[in-house]
This record gives C-alpha cells, sequence and structure tokens, in this order.
C-alpha cells in the first residue's frame, strides 16, 4: 500500500506528465534540432529559423536551444515563458542554454553559465536588437552566449589563441582548479546538507523525550513509543555512518518512520487507532505523516497535488501558502524543494520514488534546473516584444 501511494505520488508530481501539448511537440523536435519553430508562430520565419540554425553552429561554442512559439502556449504555463524553459529542459535532460520565444515573451536559462548570466545576456540581446525583431534579437542572444563561453564576453567573438603552449598549459591549469573547487564544493554541500538532517534528529529525539512520561500506563502507547525511539537511534547511526549527501537518504527514512510511530503513539493515548500510513507532510516532513492530499501551486509553476499534515491543508485550502522547511545554499535560506539535487538525496528518503533533483527542482518554481545545476538564476532575464 506504501509503495502504491508513492508511485500515485510520483506521477502525481512528475512535470514531463503535465506538459501541455504545443510544449510536446517542443521538447520533441529540440532533441534532434536546437531551433524550434511552431507552426503557429508568426515572429520568425522559417528562413530566419534556418539562420539560426548556423548562427548556432558557428558561434554558440556549446549546445543552445531556442523555441518560437506562439501566444496559445503560454497558457500551457501559468501565462509566464519562465516555466517553460523549465520544462524543456526537463523534457530533454541536456546541459546547455535554453531560451523561450512564446507570443511576445522572451526568456533565458542555462546549465552551464555563470549564475544568472543566461538570463542578463537575454536581456542585453533584448535591450540591443527587440525593435528589430524577435530574429535579430535571438542571433545576437546567441552570439553572446557563444563569446560568454569562450571567454571573449565582448560581443566581437573573438577566439584565437596565438600561442599554443599558454593554451595547453592554461587549460591544464583550468583542470585542476576546476577539480579542487568541485571537491571544495562537495564538500561544502555536504556539511549544509548535515545540517540539516542535524537538526531533524535533534527535532525527534526532542519530541520523543516529550512522550517518555505521558505513555507511562498505556502500553500500546508505550510500544509505538518504544519502536520510535529505535528508529531515532537507526537514524542517528546512519547519521554517523554516511559521508555523502546521498548516504543520508537511511537517516531520513527512519526519520520519517519515526515520526509516523510518534503520530501512532499520540493516537494510542487518545484512544485512537494509529493513523493511514502516508508520506510525510510535503511542506515540512518534521510536521509528521501527511493527512490528505492538496492541490499547490509553486511559484512560477503549475498546480499540482502535494501530500500535507493537517495544518498544512487548511492553510492551502484557505488560499494562504504554507511555510516550507528552509535549507541554506550558498549562505541562502530557500525551501528545500527549491534547493536542487544536493539536497534530493537526503529528502528523497522522506519521499521515496521521488527523483527530487528533476521532479522538485525542476517543477517546483524556478530554481529548478538555474538554480542547482550552474545558472542560479531567477529566469526574469530578456523582455517582452
Amino acid at each position: 500500500m506504501r509503495l502504491l501511494a508513492v508511485v500515485l505520488l510520483a506521477f502525481a508530481l512528475a512535470p514531463a506528465a503535465i506538459a501541455g501539448t504545443i510544449l510536446d511537440r517542443a521538447t520533441g523536435a529540440l532533441a534532434n534540432d536546437p531551433v524550434y519553430l511552431d507552426p503557429a508562430a508568426t515572429t520568425v520565419t522559417k528562413a530566419q529559423a534556418a539562420q539560426l540554425r548556423r548562427e548556432i553552429e558557428s558561434e554558440g561554442d556549446g549546445p543552445v536551444y531556442l523555441a518560437i512559439l506562439p501566444r496559445a502556449a503560454l497558457g500551457e504555463a501559468g501565462g509566464s515563458a519562465v516555466g517553460m524553459v523549465d520544462e524543456l529542459h526537463q523534457g530533454l535532460g541536456r546541459r546547455g542554454v535554453y531560451a523561450v520565444v512564446a507570443g511576445n515573451q522572451f526568456r533565458a536559462e542555462s546549465t552551464d553559465l555563470g549564475s544568472g548570466r543566461a538570463g542578463k545576456l537575454a536581456a542585453e540581446a533584448f535591450d540591443a536588437h527587440h525593435t528589430e525583431g524577435v530574429a535579430a534579437t535571438l542571433k545576437d542572444f546567441v552570439d553572446r552566449v557563444g563569446a560568454e563561453r569562450s571567454g571573449a564576453n565582448d560581443g566581437g567573438g573573438g577566439r584565437h589563441f596565438g600561442f599554443w603552449p599558454i593554451v595547453i598549459i592554461g587549460g591544464a591549469l583550468f583542470f585542476v582548479y576546476r577539480g579542487l573547487n568541485r571537491r571544495r564544493r562537495s564538500a561544502s554541500d555536504f556539511r549544509a546538507v548535515k545540517e540539516a538532517a542535524h537538526s531533524d534528529l535533534i527535532a525527534l529525539a526532542e519530541d520523543v523525550q516529550g512522550l517518555e512520561e505521558r505513555v507511562e500506563g498505556n502500553p500500546a502507547a508505550k510500544k509505538e513509543y518504544l519502536a520510535a525511539l529505535d528508529k531515532y537511534g537507526e537514524a542517528s547511526s546512519a547519521f554517523d555512518r554516511a559521508s555523502s549527501p546521498q548516504q543520508l537518504s537511511p537517516v531520513a527514512e527512519s526519520l520519517e518512520e519515526g515520526r509516523y510511530l510518534m503520530a501512532a503513539a499520540e493516537a494510542r493515548l487518545e484512544g485512537r487507532e494509529p493513523p493511514e500510513r502516508r508520506p510525510a507532510c510535503f511542506f515540512d516532513p518534521r510536521h509528521g505523516p501527511s493527512v490528505r492530499d492538496v492541490d499547490w501551486t509553486p511559484p512560477g509553476g503549475r498546480p499540482r497535488a502535494v501530500p500535507a499534515c493537517a495544518a498544512c491543508a487548511t492553510r492551502i485550502e484557505d488560499g494562504e501558502e504554507p511555510a516550507s522547511r528552509e535549507v541554506l545554499v550558498g549562505g541562502r535560506a530557500m525551501p528545500y524543494w527549491a534547493a536542487g539535487p544536493v539536497y534530493g538525496g537526503y529528502f528523497g528518503g522522506f519521499f521515496p520514488g521521488l527523483l527530487l533533483g528533476e521532479v522538485l527542482g525542476g517543477g517546483f518554481g524556478w530554481s529548478g534546473f538555474g538554480g542547482y545545476a550552474g545558472d542560479g538564476g531567477t529566469g526574469d532575464g530578456g523582455g517582452d516584444f
């Protein structure tokens, strides 16, 4: 029953399953062609689309995906081209720069440029050429992406190296630096995730301790309490053994089980049967098991069903936003579901079967692939023609 609930939840949250027909066509076409011109789009001609393909090949200096869509496509993404860029990336699952023109909206993001750079380059291209039309703006955007990737970043596309030994030495130093930087970043990421897990351990320990005296004299409640105490011990042992974010998943699994057993003990104390075995509350697993699924719309995303505890479900149904569990990313607090795959290994233990790096990051708001795959942008680059 638990596995069935998890599978159903995974299907309910999967972003690919909710993509609209226009986005479906665009995703399928971009798998084999860097430029997709929807038959209903009128802002770019077929000849201009062919020119953009050549521009990407000669000036893009890496993968660039452009989708020119009709205004009707905005209805598939809540009225914003931001969600479309996210959906296209999730559908293709490839690194690169993604840009969408839908109606008069132009938005861009990437997985391989610096923080927010794709959005800034889109804004610069828009400011320089939007009066000339969409094709001219996209051509300039591709050129700027190529210059950014090559290190020129001057709009002139200068990409020539006059002295190969310097290039070779520079390349070697770059790879050494990148390796060291990756290891430092991995260590920093692990410390952040482990701190989140440690906080959850402490919270469960305090709650279990609060039950200690209350269960005395109630054998059924005490049995659930002792089982929760065992789960805390399992979580603590797994925490001590973990050496990577992925190895913290068993910690979350034990914590989630312990939370349910705590809820079962509370029910026994009140003379009730234990609650239904359901996934943890999506908004904060520390709330314990959910009581029902509710339709929730993440910032910049689409409505979807998520499991919620009674308090969070009530807030959603009253039109309010529940307080989501926050974690630190680069020293900045954000909801865990927007923090990216570095936290996916840990929080995946609370929601088995969900690919949090894709479903939670990519589908639940703009922090998606931009937030953790390299760009970190807000998705507001570009402009409206």
